[in-house]
Order: structure tokens, then C-alpha cells, then sequence
């Protein structure tokens, strides 16, 4: 029903997202927030098709598509060291590191590893804590599990946010499969619309499909809840440019081996094809 409803309202599924962010740089509340002005809309959703190995990359600037994938990895892996990242020439994490790579419990320590007492980045967790994707991954195989209501992981942790360089934005993701189809629902508490937001699309619908993939299911849809949807102040002009462009038609992707366990698969391994952008946007990046 929601997906007959998007489809019926836009003639681009990207449209959603260029709709909200001229809803807010017109309309938004202008707040003071602890890293500069922002004018922002509570709440707001969106719903991507990821059938025939469609992947909602947007399109009306160019996203960093390489930089996006070998964070999702990262985050897959378990790890926390922004050390990992930087040799991949990889730079989003570096502001919040400050004078150490150690970021503290973040995403991958909470995926894999939740809850289990965080020490350094260099120490190994293996079977600490609760391994959230090997939870989701043992359902989806299982038959009698798959159409779970539990398929939840939450990368919010009250007992270890005071550890992390920065509290979790994407917090709370749930998997449901319906006649083997997979979708993903994402719980976002705050969504930078210029910087973040293209971001965690590309990166949540990357996992549905490697999910799906790897448990031998099809990829369905990745539907995208916001809490707190907010525009930097000095975003507003290049935003307002960037929501008259016309979209392209959205790329594909293609999960190229099968592994045993999904731990194993790298970059190599998710192929984007027939990725057509308008030129990229230059926004400054806050901690």
C-alpha cells in the first residue's frame, strides 16, 4: 500500500527526498542546536523500491558512492578504529576523532558486539557482548524464524553513549520477509539532510540487498523514518539549487560472490552499475 501510494505522488522515487528538503529550507524551524543553526521538520518518511537489483543512489548530485560502501563494511565488521577507514582513503569519521582514531563503542561495536564492556578499538570482542546481525542473519535462514516481528537491531546503547565519539543518528533498523522478500524499516533519530541523509539511503539499501543475498532471499524495499530532519543553515542555497534538478534513472547493484558467513564479504564484492549523476554539491561537513 505505501509503495502504491509514493508511486502514485511521484514520478521519481527521488523526488521524496528533494520534496523534503525544499519543504524544509522553506518552511523549517529555525533552531539553535550545539553545532550551529539548523532549520528542521519532526518527522518524515520515505520509500525506496529495491526490486531488480535497484539501488536509491541520488542522483541530482554525486554521492560518494566508494566512501559510503567501505563504511557499511566497516560497520559489518565489527570495528571502530577510524585507522581502518583513513588507509582506505576513507575521511567522514576524522572530525569526530579528534586526537585519537579510537571512536569509541560506535555502530560496528553495537551491530556485533552490543553492550559487551568497550576497553580500546584494538581489543577483540569475539563472543562478547550479543551479535546482533548474526541474530538476523540465523532468522532469515531459519524457516520457521524468517517472518519473525523481531528481526530488530538498535545500535542505541543509554549504558555506553558517555564511551562514543558521537551518539548513533541511525539507531533502530527492523527486517520483515514476506514470500521471501526482504525489507528493511530505519529508525533515524537525526537526519542531515545536505550530508547524512543521501548517505544512510545508499547505505541501508546496500545491507537490505547484501542481507537478501546472502540468505538467498530477493530484496523488496528500504523504508526510511526520520525523527529530527534538519538543513545546516549555510546548506540552504546550494540545497535550493539542487532540488530544481531533474533526477536520473537510479543505478544497480550487483552482489558479485556467495560466502559462508557475511563477515566475509568486501567491497569488492558490491558492484554499482549505471550511475549517472548531476555534478557533486560541497557542503561543509559539522562534528
Amino acid at each position: 500500500m505505501l509503495s502504491t501510494l509514493i508511486q502514485d505522488k511521484y514520478d521519481h522515487p527521488e523526488k521524496q527526498y528533494l520534496s523534503i528538503v525544499k519543504e524544509i529550507c522553506l518552511t523549517g524551524n529555525k533552531i539553535e542546536g550545539r553545532n550551529g543553526f539548523t532549520y528542521s521538520k519532526n518527522g518524515a518518511s520515505m520509500y525506496f523500491s529495491l526490486e531488480n537489483n535497484t539501488i536509491p543512489i541520488m542522483t541530482t548530485k554525486k554521492v560518494a558512492v566508494q566512501t559510503c560502501l567501505k563504511e557499511l563494511i566497516w560497520f559489518l565488521s565489527g570495528s571502530t578504529n577510524n585507522e581502518i577507514l583513513q588507509k582506505q582513503n576513507v575521511h567522514i569519521w576524522d572530525q569526530n576523532a579528534e586526537d585519537s582514531n579510537d571512536l569509541g563503542p560506535i555502530y560496528g561495536h553495537q551491530w556485533r558486539h552490543f553492550n559487551a564492556p568497550y576497553i580500546d578499538c584494538y581489543t577483540d570482542y569475539s563472543d562478547k557482548g550479543v551479535d546482533q546481525i548474526k541474530y538476523i542473519m540465523d532468522c532469515l535462514k531459519d524457516p520457521k524464524k524468517k517472518y519473525s516481528r523481531r528481526l530488530v537491531l538498535s545500535a542505541w546503547n543509554p549504558c555506553q553513549l558517555e564511551q562514543m565519539a558521537l551518539p548513533p543518528c541511525h539507531v533502530l533498523m527492523q527486517f520483515n520477509v514476506v514470500d521471501d522478500e526482504l525489507s528493511c524499516s530505519l529508525y533515524q533519530r537525526s537526519g542531515d539532510l545536505g550530508l547524512g541523509v543521501p548517505f544512510n539511503i545508499l547505505s541501508y539499501s546496500a545491507l537490505t540487498h547484501l542481507i537478501a543475498h546472502h540468505c538467498n532471499l530477493k530484496a523488496k524495499e528500504f523504508i526510511y523514518h526520520i525523527g529530527n530532519a534538519h538543513i545546516y543553515d549555510d546548506h540552504l542555497e546550494s540545497l535550493l539549487l539542487q532540488v530544481e534538478k531533474e533526477p536520473y534513472e537510479f543505478a544497480k547493484i550487483n552482489i558479485i560472490n556467495h560466502y559462508d558467513s557475511i563477515y566475509e564479504y568486501t567491497i569488492n564484492d558490491l558492484n554499482i552499475v549505471n550511475y549517472k549523476s548531476h555534478n557533486p554539491i560541497v557542503l561543509k561537513m559539522r562534528k
